[in-house]
């Protein structure tokens, strides 16, 4: 195979960026938004060290930022549209049988208070409590590669019960202060309704934590691995009885035999090498299912031990448990590229839709790049995509 083959260099990138811009064009409404939308994405993917209103004019060669910051401001077109569009991109782009669903949540620095949703909270960008806005996000990571696929601002409960400020913002008023495992569960069930082929749900304990979120997911028959904390409350049967327990405290049962050594996959620094275990958790699951708490401790700390509770098809070996779980990481990555690369983290709108809809079209950018590299892997590995280019087109 010849190294323009495996490298992607005949990958023909202008012609996937305009079939992009088409693809989501039936949510940006009248021509001009199109156009517009169509510099804001082009200078999102160009070189431009920040993606503010006049850096992006600058590189759509226009004198003056008000055409960009009307397209996130006044103009009219859908940005939960566009949303979907991106999410139907990337599904047509990674999606794989074994793709997993991903869950976390970022944070966005500000100086002022009067961006929607700004407040001092605990930002896990920063590692320790900030001035910042948080979007809970949700990513589609398959062997193809990963990407965004939705977001959702968190309101914080002294913003929601503002009439001024959410008047200001432009709240809209169906958007009622809820928690960020309630808007996690709002964006699987969306995400899963869409019909993206979906092998696990995946997320760390902010989320796994919440029963409501594991009995949205084991109601619907969706496997999942989701961190917890050790010392989550659990009840499991001694015989008949039922004991309160927590993971902490049944890792400690854990002889050197029930551990196996099994790789998380790659990481920044090669294989990320761990040992896992697993303890059987007995109450009843739907036919054709168990739950695990799935253990992963480090070998060079043994008490560095990390947390999941699995619900699993019968049959599922740790490997695999182990596997879904070494892919949380995928949504870090989408993070970071996108925060680098293409400005998730520049948004200068206030507004509640400016916001949404900075975000949105980040994700697009973000989608095209994953499929240029999905395609790069298709040809590199001979397992070439039979869906016709034509087929891309929107509904």
């Amino acid at each position: 195979m010849a190294v323009a083959e495996w490298t992607g260099t005949l990958l023909d990138w202008r012609w996937e960026l305009a079939a992009l811009k088409r693809f989501i064009s039936p949510a940006l409404g009248r021509v001009e938004t199109r156009e517009t939308a169509g510099l804001f994405l082009d200078g999102l993917l160009s070189s431009a060290e920040r993606k503010t209103g006049w850096m992006l004019a600058e590189a759509a060669g226009l004198e003056r930022p008000y055409r960009i910051q009307a397209l996130l401001g006044r103009s009219s077109w859908s940005a939960d549209h566009l949303r979907d569009l991106v999410r139907a991109y990337v599904a047509e782009a990674l999606g794989d049988e074994g793709g997993v669903l991903v869950i976390d949540e970022t944070g966005f620095l500000k100086k002022g208070e009067h961006s929607v949703g700004v407040a001092r909270q605990y930002s896990g960008t920063a590692g320790r409590i900030e001035n910042c806005q948080v979007g809970v996000f949700a990513a589609y990571a398959s062997r193809w590669g990963q990407a965004l696929v939705d977001r959702q601002l968190y309101l914080p409960k002294d913003w929601a019960e503002d009439a001024e400020r959410r008047g200001r913002a432009g709240v809209p008023a169906e958007a009622a202060f809820a928690t960020k495992p309630a808007l996690a569960r709002e964006m699987i069930a969306r995400t899963l309704d869409a019909g993206l082929p979906c092998a696990w749900v995946l997320a760390d304990a902010v989320y796994g934590s919440d029963h409501g979120l594991r009995r949205l997911l084991e109601d619907r028959g969706q496997p999942y691995v989701l961190a917890v904390r050790s010392n989550q409350a659990r009840r499991v049967l001694d015989g008949w009885w039922p004991v309160e327990t927590d993971p902490a405290a049944m890792a400690q049962e854990l002889g050197d035999d029930q551990w196996a050594a099994l790789t998380a996959g790659e990481g920044a620094k090669g294989p990320r090498l761990y040992d896992w275990a697993r303890v059987r958790l007995g109450w009843e699951s739907a036919e054709g299912f168990e739950r695990w708490l799935l253990l992963r401790r480090s070998p060079r700390d043994p008490e560095a031990l990390a947390f999941f509770f699995a619900y699993a098809p019968k049959g599922t070996s740790l490997a695999e448990l182990a596997g879904a779980a070494g892919l949380r990481w995928t949504i870090e990555e989408c993070f970071l590229r996108a925060k680098d690369d293409l400005g998730l983290d520049h948004c200068e709108a206030r507004s509640w839709h400016g916001w949404h809809r900075h975000m949105s079209l980040v994700m697009a950018a973000a989608a095209y790049l994953a499929k240029l590299s999905a395609d790069q892997r298709r040809s590199a590995f001979g397992k070439g995509d039979n869906t016709s280019p034509n087929a891309l087109v929107a509904a």
